[in-house]
């Protein structure tokens, strides 16, 4: 797992996933998270518009990341 900066106390999972480069492109992400693919701190999370905070973990397809500041 790595940490991913995001220079501010909150960001949506779409936009993380694409920052964290786990998805490739927006339309990727948006069929993983709407197929139930992607978690948010060990929990199938299907709202592409969900707020992550710093220390939030995120994981697609055996590959995680960390939310941080």
């Amino acid at each position: 797992m790595r940490d991913v900066s995001i220079g501010g106390d909150m960001i949506r999972l779409g936009q993380f996933l694409k920052l964290a480069d786990l998805i490739e492109t927006g339309g990727e992400g948006k069929i993983l998270i709407a197929s139930g693919d992607v978690e948010v701190n060990g929990e199938v999370d299907t709202r592409r518009g969900r707020q992550l905070h710093p220390g939030d973990v995120v994981e697609v397809q055996g590959r995680s990341a960390r939310v941080a500041v």
